[in-house]
């Protein structure tokens, strides 16, 4: 590890917070359970992407959604290429073996691409809490050395976008990577989304449930409060909230993490 990047030891428990609207000032947010839930946001398109078009479509659940392979452009990538950080974001994520829209997929989710700051440690254009920050930047850099030169030092990184990409990269892969050790062929954005929402147990469960399911079945290990913090209502269903996420990230859902 490099000097720059502060080294502690494996993340702790990743927290979230309340799923809001983000319109005018930045949201303030309140931890509560496995990263940040789904909030409602309004995507505003930036410019257009580099990337090839592709219309990859969504899985169905049922043990994974699975059908990953296809990487292109999309509504989120437009979004997260408006931003001022757009471009090397897309630049620390192909680095690391992630596509891009994956990325883009997740600041829509977690903050509308905008830089916001939350309660205790969750912050940024990516919503992560301080200890999974420094350990998937950590990870980050062990994995591409390169990465090392462009990142802001300390937990400061944390609220710069470009820097706190790579470390969002980093947890996109290792929670595709381990899904696809229990199973789940291809990961899809989609699938991970649970992953980065719920940490690996939960996303695990989560990526493998049927559509019919309850989602407070399949992620028993939270209370109702805490699933309603996070945007998850009394009797939701796994595939009501897959197609909420799809809803908000379009085409991108059904893409590859992997690039």
């Amino acid at each position: 590890m490099l000097a720059a990047v502060a080294v502690v030891a494996g993340p702790g428990p990743v927290t979230a917070q309340q799923a809001a609207t983000l319109n005018g000032p930045p949201v303030q947010v309140r931890p509560y359970v496995s990263e940040p839930g789904v909030p409602q946001i309004t995507i505003n398109p930036g410019t257009p992407s580099p990337f090839p078009s592709d219309t990859g479509g969504v899985g169905t659940g049922g043990g994974g959604t699975g059908g990953g392979g296809n990487v292109g452009s999309s509504d989120a990538l437009n979004t997260m290429m408006g931003t001022a950080w757009g471009n090397t974001a897309v630049a620390n994520a192909e680095s690391l073996g992630v596509n891009p829209s994956a990325l883009a997929a997740t600041c829509v989710l977690e903050s509308g691409c905008q830089n916001v700051g939350g309660s205790g440690t969750v912050a940024g254009a990516f919503q992560m809490t301080a200890s999974t920050y420094t350990a998937m930047i950590n990870a980050a850099v062990a994995q591409n050395p390169s990465l090392a030169s462009q990142i802001v030092p300390g937990l400061a990184g944390q609220m710069d976008p470009a820097t706190e990409s790579i470390a969002a990269s980093e947890y996109l892969l290792q929670g595709a990577q381990s899904l696809e050790n229990n199973g789940v062929s291809s990961p899809t954005v989609l699938d991970v989304r649970g992953y980065y929402n719920f940490g690996p147990q939960g996303g695990q469960q989560l990526a493998q449930a049927t559509d019919s399911e309850p989602i407070s079945n399949v992620l028993n290990m939270y209370t109702p409060s805490q699933l309603a913090a996070n945007g998850i209502t009394a009797g939701e269903t796994v595939g009501q909230w897959r197609s909420s996420v799809a809803a908000k990230i379009g085409n991108a859902a059904g893409q590859s993490v992997s690039s």
